[in-house]
């Protein structure tokens, strides 16, 4: 599957295009109407500015418990030292500039029979709800490893803030020749190229600081996302050996050669995995456990095993009417738990809503992703793909020979044209998400 980059992203445009078509950019009716949207992360923001921005005279209300974001993407470029924290920092002044209401809060539960979302001891009144919660983790799937553990020893660092410090802190702390072991989830998880990217970024720092060191990455899954490309970068600038999985600055050890995880021990930093239960010394350890839906997803009834089921066409839930279900923790069948994703998810519900809440038929949507992976300096990979709702089968769907992948044979002005493209990427997106 082949695409040029300018045939891409005319693509991406187009599809983006479909999901608010047949609206007037600025609805006439829906006087009076809300929408309130919880969680202001790569949906939530998006889903309210876009809302606001087809109809004005919606009063769309935004509420984060937190009173600014940082980035997961391009977040583990901190730990390299190539970026620093302050880089990912974003706060909510565009979107109040726009005439959004955004509340600090917590949303700890939902009445739904009465339209009402409880913020605190507030119960804000809805129209329509969006929900973005992102993902929480299954801490009960490593013994040993909770939340407190995360917060004070071995850290997660799969939400940008305080943990991702912590991390590159005791990277900076450890001895030249110490070993950093990276546990990998099982799927589904945030950013699938997320912990791969990691070990990258952290062999990039090893390489030019503490090259008698070496990443031990244990992995709950036999592949992973770009795989081929993955190991030919670490091939290329770490020394990996693809035909043994070690080599160099990184050794990958899947489930079949006792790679899956199954307790930590975190007093004396060891990491026992595999059927064996062989234990792992490491200097410094990072454990990205596994995941589900994130907490207020629970509490307000919208999850269905560990994931949101929504409507396809329109990421209202098929759980509670009413209530519509966009980023990571919903289950978007082909469509990766990324931010891209979510942007894209966003859109298409900002228009199926607003569509709504005017009586007018939405068109069925088209959706996009695009994923980079910066591997080392001026070393970056891609995949792209376009996604259009299918309603016979009622499913998101690849639109064929839409996307791919960086070719295996990328030249190395290539590949650094991937690294501009990431940061160019990650400028839009933010301005997306924020301007």
């Amino acid at each position: 599957m082949t695409m040029t980059r300018r045939g891409f992203l005319k693509a991406t445009a187009a599809g983006a295009a479909v999901g608010a078509a047949g609206l007037p950019h600025i609805a006439k009716a829906g006087g009076g109407k809300k929408v309130v949207v919880i969680g202001g992360g790569a949906g939530g923001a998006v889903a309210a500015k876009y809302i606001k921005m087809m109809d004005a005279s919606i009063d769309v209300t935004l509420v984060e418990k937190n009173p600014d974001y940082h980035t997961c993407f391009l977040s583990n470029e901190v730990l390299s030292g190539d970026r620093t924290i302050e880089s990912l920092h974003f706060t909510y002044k565009g979107l109040e500039a726009r005439g959004i209401k955004v509340v600090k809060g917590k949303a700890t539960g939902l009445d739904a029979a009465n339209k009402t979302v409880m913020v605190g001891s507030d119960k804000l009144p809805y129209d329509r709800l969006v929900v973005s919660p992102g993902v929480d983790y299954k801490w009960e799937a490593i013994e040993g490893y909770s939340a407190e553990v995360a917060e004070t020893k071995i850290p997660h660092a799969w939400k940008a803030g305080p943990q991702t410090v912590m991390l590159r802190k005791q990277l900076e702390a450890m001895k030249d020749g110490g070993t950093v072991i990276i546990v990998a989830p099982p799927n589904p998880f945030r950013c699938p190229p997320g912990p791969y990217e990691r070990a990258s970024q952290i062999a990039h720092y090893l390489k030019q600081h503490k090259p008698k060191s070496k990443i031990v990455l244990l992995d709950a899954k036999e592949k992973f996302s770009k795989f081929g490309l993955f190991r030919q970068g670490w091939e290329k600038l770490y020394g990996f050996n693809p035909d043994k999985n070690d080599g160099g600055f990184i050794k990958w050890a899947p489930p079949s050669e006792g790679g899956k995880v199954i307790a930590v021990r975190a007093k004396e930093n060891i990491v026992v995995a595999g059927d064996m239960e062989d234990e792992h010394k490491g200097d410094v350890i990072n454990i990205i456990p596994p995941q589900k839906a994130g907490k207020v997803a629970f509490d307000m009834g919208l999850v269905d095993g560990d994931w949101c089921p929504i409507n396809k066409r329109t990421f209202e839930s098929t759980l509670v009417a009413g209530v519509h279900v966009i980023g990571d923790a919903s289950v978007a069948t082909k469509m990766p738990k990324s931010a891209y994703a979510a942007n894209s998810q966003a859109k298409v519900c900002a228009a199926a809503i607003v569509a709504a809440l005017n009586g007018k038929e939405m068109v069925d949507p088209s959706y996009v992703n695009t994923c980079y992976s910066i591997l080392g300096e001026d070393y970056g990979i891609s995949v792209a793909a376009v996604y259009r709702y299918n309603k016979e089968k009622d499913l998101i769907a690849g639109v064929e020979g839409a996307g791919g992948l960086t070719p295996m044979d990328a030249s190395a002005e290539d590949h650094k044209r991937e690294v501009t493209y990431a940061y160019s990427w990650f400028r839009n997106i933010t301005q997306d998400m924020f301007g």
